[in-house]
């Protein structure tokens, strides 16, 4: 028979309705929402055409099913109010003893209201798995192996039940008479090993199902063992420290609970309110969940499946709905261990390039903790070193030590071991990826870097540092311009016997070449890496030594002083050069005019074509405490926290017509001092404001203009 019209029209509103993304997920106009949805009506296939308006936004709702999972589905309702008590009650105290531990279990444990949901939902996913456990077993077939919520605003209840395995009397008040006692504990010691039965048992504790009480007034509970011919029994409290138990006639076998909300938590018995809690925490519970007949958790948790099962959409509809993101991952790393640590993990490092927000150390991980498929916390920012929170994904351990509410992380030796394994195993990814395709390495590294570099500063351990050294990518003066080269390639094209890695930091690769401290490496024939970012100085500084190679500026003088390989010797005829004596002579007058602007001068045969170049001790460091630290004040305060050595070149033109000028015209001698000077210390990056010498510029041209 043909479907009419009014059941055509409700088939294509539900499945539009199916456009509507989840509450976590980021929602955009309405009238933004694009694309096709199929549904079925009587055996024929129907295409929902696109709502008006629909732009070309690349956004969909999430769904790592089939096709067929957008298909209309009936309503599926196990719940009902058939239940009758038989018999007479029996009173029992809460063996805890004290009316003052339940208020503590249940109204001062968690932080958020809305967990007792995640906790109820997670005891019947236990009872479930025994119930599964125990028919794999005997050899009996399953039965419908599901969990079902209900809301009723008028009565202001929310009833969670499950087809699970149910309690008898004995196992009613002792589970729920008890605090702190739980049957799943008892149940994973006597699984004895059987780790694939026991990985999906969630409840440790034995505190969830009080976390009713904080949002309840009363808590019913009708359960039904699964022992042949046990009878099903009712269960209630207040929590005001007793609790009642009556036998009972037409339950569902399994446990029924009915949860009586108070006034202020009458939010709880909201359809949306409920969906949006279950979707949060709930979304990747094995069993299926419905709610007032409808199914919730359709997702897949890609992480617990096999690498090879899942595919690139797969991927990409599970980026953008943990990274409430609209494009696409760039890298996709899925990492499974049983040893040394249990870990099931995801990882997107997003297409976009960061943001300045992205870059703050204040924004943290963005990586999701879940224990067997259940959410601890969505934002869990220990399991990852802060450097790495550019990622985005889940981790999935049933290792990690958690707090009695199961809402925070106990820091601890596995905790610490967890975040070294995942560090480990994402750099050696990333490493894996610039093998595979340095080109589309290096744009990650243009757009991610600052954070590789964050890294090597933040370490503590100089392995770690060493381990991210390993990302780093310079320019050489081996390469040509626009080639990059890692630390590890510089050390494999050293000469034999070099034992230093040598670098320059310089805005651009023509300054890089042209200054004066890559004259006589030049000349050497000595490879140096160019840094042009400002924060590769401080990064490796930071890094000092990799693969047991020195980290050596170019521009300081430890270069000539402390190491044999590079004593450098001028190649000049003495007749090219000042005399010792006139040597001498300019030095001891350049240190009267100069002052305390400088610690020391000295001749150096390093330079060539440059006259004159400033030394300190740590260059990189220098720069980084002016940029740091501001530092006001004359030249002479600053060169009193620098000590800086001015080294001179005794061959080149401006120094020997200065040692003429000191005696000839002291004045203009005095200008051209300063002159040298200042270049130098810009040159150097040592003096970041040079407007003060525009009128001894303007004086020298003047003199210049003079003599022409």
């Amino acid at each position: 028979m043909a479907q009419s019209g009014a059941s055509r029209g409700r088939g294509i509103l539900a499945a539009l309705r199916r456009l509507v993304p989840s509450p976590e997920a980021p929602r955009p106009p309405r009238h933004l929402v694009r694309g096709l949805r199929t549904c079925t009506a009587a055996g024929r296939t129907l295409q929902c055409p696109p709502l008006p308006g629909a732009g070309s936004l690349p956004w969909r709702p999430y769904s790592t099913q089939s096709a067929q999972s957008l298909e209309e589905e009936s309503l599926h309702n196990i719940i009902t109010d058939s239940e009758k008590l038989k018999g007479s009650l029996s009173k029992h105290e809460f063996q805890a003893e004290t009316k003052q531990l339940l208020d503590i279990v249940a109204r001062s444990l968690y932080s958020e209201k809305e967990v007792f949901i995640r906790e109820l939902i997670s005891n019947g996913s236990d009872a479930l798995e025994k119930l599964r456990h125990r028919l794999v077993s005997s050899g009996n077939p399953q039965g419908p192996l599901e969990i079902h919520l209900q809301t009723d605003v008028d009565k202001r209840t929310l009833t969670v039940q499950d087809t699970g395995l149910g309690m008898t009397r004995e196992e009613l008040i002792q589970n729920l008479g008890t605090i702190a006692h739980s049957g799943s504990k008892a149940f994973l010691q006597a699984l004895q090993g059987q780790a694939e039965a026991g990985s999906s048992i969630i409840g440790q504790f034995g505190v969830g199902f009080y976390s009713a009480f904080m949002v309840a007034d009363r808590v019913e509970v009708f359960t039904q063992a699964a022992e042949p011919s046990s009878p099903a029994h009712h269960w209630v409290s207040d929590g005001s420290g007793m609790f009642e138990v009556t036998e009972a006639l037409d339950v569902t076998p399994g446990t029924k609970i009915v949860i009586h909300l108070k006034e202020d938590c009458k939010e709880f018995a909201n359809e949306d309110r409920v969906k949006e809690v279950v979707t949060k925490y709930s979304n990747f519970v094995s069993f299926p969940i419905y709610l007032n007949g409808r199914r919730l958790n359709t997702l897949q948790a890609l992480w617990m499946m096999d690498p090879k099962e899942i595919s690139e959409w797969q991927h990409e509809e599970f980026y953008r709905y943990v990274a409430k993101a609209y494009d696409k991952p760039r890298y996709v790393l899925q990492y499974r261990a049983d040893a040394p640590l249990n870990i099931r993990s995801i990882f997107y490092v997003p297409d976009t390039k960061p943001s300045m927000f992205d870059v703050s150390r204040e924004m943290g991980s963005s990586v999701a903790l879940y224990s067997r498929k259940v959410l601890i916390l969505t934002k869990a920012s220990d399991i990852l070193p802060k450097w790495l929170r550019f990622l985005r994904g889940v981790v999935d351990s049933e290792d990690i030590p958690l707090n009695l509410s199961r809402e925070l992380l106990q820091e601890s030796a596995l905790i610490r071991k967890l975040r070294e394994v995942l560090q480990q195993r994402v750099i050696k990814f990333l490493l894996e990826q610039g093998k595979k395709d340095p080109e589309k390495f290096l744009k990650f590294y243009d757009d991610y870097g600052l954070f590789v570099r964050e890294g090597i500063v933040t370490a503590t351990d100089q392995n770690v540092k060493e381990e991210i050294g390993k990302l780093l990518r310079f320019e050489s003066s081996a390469l040509p311009a626009g080639e990059v080269s890692s630390l590890a390639e510089y050390g494999s094209r050293m000469k034999a016997g070099s034992r230093n890695i040598y670098y320059l930091c310089a805005p651009t690769r023509q300054l890089a070449l042209h200054s004066p401290y890559f004259e006589a490496m030049k000349q050497k024939e000595m490879e140096v890496l160019f840094c042009y970012d400002q924060f590769d100085e401080l990064t490796l500084l930071h890094l000092r030594e990799f693969d047991k190679k020195k980290m050596i500026s170019v521009e300081t003088g430890i270069v000539v002083d402390h190491y044999k390989e590079e004593k450098y010797e001028d190649s000049k005829a003495a007749t090219e050069r000042l005399s010792d004596a006139e040597a001498e002579g300019l030095v001891a007058w350049m240190r009267n005019g100069l002052g305390e602007r400088v610690a020391n001068i000295k001749l150096t045969p390093r330079l060539d074509t440059h006259p004159a170049m400033v030394t300190v001790l740590e260059m990189g460091a220098a720069r980084h405490f002016l940029r740091t630290q501001q530092l006001a004040g004359s030249s002479e305060e600053r060169a009193q926290v620098l000590q800086p050595t001015l080294e001179i070149n005794s061959s080149h033109v401006l120094i020997k017509k200065l040692n003429e000028l000191r005696d000839g015209d002291p004045e203009l001698a005095c200008l051209l001092l300063d002159q040298i000077y200042d270049n130098a210390m810009i040159a150097a990056g040592l003096n970041d404001d040079p407007r003060p010498m525009i009128g001894r510029l303007n004086q020298l041209l003047s003199r210049a203009l003079e003599c022409s």
